[in-house]
């Protein structure tokens, strides 16, 4: 264990000290979890092998557990066995009257308490690494073809908070369950001093500590595309996996969920209906229980929507989450981290062409807009742009020098594929009508290329130009990085954007949370709330009159 000095865990002795009275608060070994999830994380880092840790506690956890195991059946029923000692004490705390329920909802600890932004950030001078995902996991990838991930762009993110109301939306979260969180930080030791922010969803770690300290494995990595999932019918409730989690995204659904399963059912039926499709968006192509919100003395967190990824909501919600779609910026990038032409991997490794393929994108005139525009008009660069009543030089030339630096374009992944096939259809257009892009006469009058002299040949484009032209055009962000790189978790999130420093430090942001209302299936609008604990502290929480 750690000393009185020096907290284990990445978020500080504060937050480990509440994650440990919260276990006493259980019918847990709360030792047993605080030495396995301090001992997970160094397996993480390379200091303890995955059979030294499992053999060090299997003993201790069949012992508190009655299983130590896969979820097989056999396990599965054990773990039923062993969720009845948990659920008496949660029916037990009706009986001294609400102060009670109040008092054991603080100690339980509802849900993730705030997190000091400086847990989060790189030693002074910021993070050296650049990371790629794929790069740094596909070598070690025999069987599995998909990791689903993200990139996140910090300097596009306004602050809206879009995404966290959107997942509130999808998976019916009680209020302050924010599986996806927006912080607003001020950070003296940032490249621009001045106000950010940061966004927090899971990270979907491929080396996950919470899974390992899972006495049933609820908590799973998925074979097929490396989401990191909790089974909700085998979860019991232990908590452990919140300890071990280093980003603090877990949440305890303490009291039964506002929105029932057959409200959730009843309405993903009304959404697809006449779509032929079968969704409820709760379980997997697998028959398990992974998806949406928790039900009471389940621990959940944010899932990257894998009913999404199974297309059981339909094949176009393959390859996107709520969040992403939900996110006026485009700030979010979902997509297969082991493809190098998916939507995050194309984004992190060119951000100013990808800021700019997705601003250009609503300027982009159609196809027949187009051939309206220019029927009768000449075939040279001047004529069509004075022909053309929705495409201007400066867009022609954006769209130009996106095509320039951007390698297989119009066959990447998603999102941003359909808007470089949108720069294609107009392209095809201009061509039809005569218009020769890739002439010296267009590219020269762009000035993507440069003009030759009498005795020389014409080079062709300037990628190095057409990458200016992007750059002066969006940005590039200051950093690229991964949170707490260093606990070798490998985190399928890739940042974009000033990095936090030590110093960084919450402060509100441009939008309230709680001025933001998330409609949900059983067709009430709840606001959002900031910390899942003040609202208990509220009684906000529940349907009225029901009692624990």
């Amino acid at each position: 264990m750690s000393t009185e000095d020096e907290s284990f865990h990445p978020l500080g002795q504060e937050w480990e000290n509440e994650l440990e009275t919260m276990l006493d608060d259980t019918e847990y070994d709360s030792d047993l979890g605080m030495q396995m999830a301090e001992d997970a994380m160094r397996v993480t880092k390379g200091e303890l092998s995955e059979a030294d840790f499992h053999e060090k506690y299997h003993d201790d956890v069949m012992e508190e557990f009655g299983v130590d195991d896969r979820p097989t059946e056999e396990a599965y029923e054990e773990a039923q066995k062993n969720a009845g000692g948990f659920a008496e004490m949660l029916k037990s705390v009706d009986s001294d009257g609400e102060e009670s329920r109040r008092d054991m909802m603080k100690k339980m600890g509802a849900g993730a308490a705030f997190v000091g932004l400086g847990a989060f950030g790189a030693a002074e001078g910021g993070s050296e690494s650049q990371p790629n995902v794929a790069a740094a996991q596909e070598g070690d990838n025999t069987e599995q073809d998909v990791q689903w991930g993200m990139a996140i762009d910090l300097d596009r993110c306004d602050g809206c908070l879009s995404c966290v109301k959107a997942c509130a939306e999808e998976n019916n979260l009680d209020r302050g369950v924010n599986w996806m969180y927006v912080l607003d930080y001020e950070d003296d030791s940032a490249v621009d001093i001045g106000q950010n922010r940061l966004v927090r969803p899971c990270q979907h770690c491929t080396d996950a500590p919470c899974e390992k300290v899972c006495p049933t494995t609820a908590r799973h990595t998925r074979d097929k595309d490396g989401l990191v999932l909790t089974d909700y019918d085998v979860c019991i409730g232990c908590r452990y996996c919140q300890v071990a989690c280093p980003y603090g995204v877990n949440y305890f659904q303490w009291d039964e969920p506002d929105v029932s399963t057959e409200d959730i059912e009843a309405h993903a039926h009304e959404e697809m209906e006449g779509e032929g499709h079968e969704a409820d968006h709760m379980t997997d192509d697998r028959g398990r229980w992974v998806d949406s919100r928790a039900p009471r003395g389940v621990m959940s967190k944010c899932t990257m929507c894998p009913t999404f990824q199974d297309g059981l909501a339909g094949e176009e919600k393959v390859g996107t989450t709520a969040c992403e779609d939900a996110c006026p910026p485009d700030a979010i990038q979902f997509g297969n981290m082991f493809d190098e032409n998916s939507d995050p991997q194309r984004y992190a490794d060119n951000p100013a062409r990808g800021r700019a393929l997705s601003d250009i994108d609503m300027t982009v005139p159609s196809a027949a807009a187009l051939e309206d525009d220019l029927d009768g008009a000449d075939d040279d660069l001047e004529s069509v742009l004075e022909a053309s009543q929705d495409l201007d030089e400066e867009d022609l030339r954006i769209m130009k020098a996106i095509e320039i630096v951007s390698e297989d374009f119009g066959e990447g992944d998603a999102e941003y594929v359909e808007y470089e096939q949108n720069i294609i259809e107009a392209f095809d257009a201009l061509e039809a009508h005569g218009l020769d892009l890739d002439s010296e006469e267009v590219l020269v009058g762009l000035d993507l290329a440069d003009e030759p002299d009498e005795d020389e040949e014409f080079d062709g484009p300037s990628e190095s130009t057409a990458q200016t032209v992007l750059v002066n055009e969006a940005g590039e962000p200051e950093s690229n990085f991964q949170l707490l790189q260093d606990m070798g978790t490998n985190p399928n999130i890739i940042y974009l954007g000033n990095e936090p420093g030590p110093q960084a430090k919450q402060v509100d942001g441009p939008v309230a949370y709680e001025d933001v209302e998330a409609d949900l299936a059983d067709g009430r609008s709840v606001p959002l709330a900031d910390n899942r604990k003040e609202v208990l502290d509220e009684m906000t929480v529940g349907d009225a009159g029901v009692s624990l």
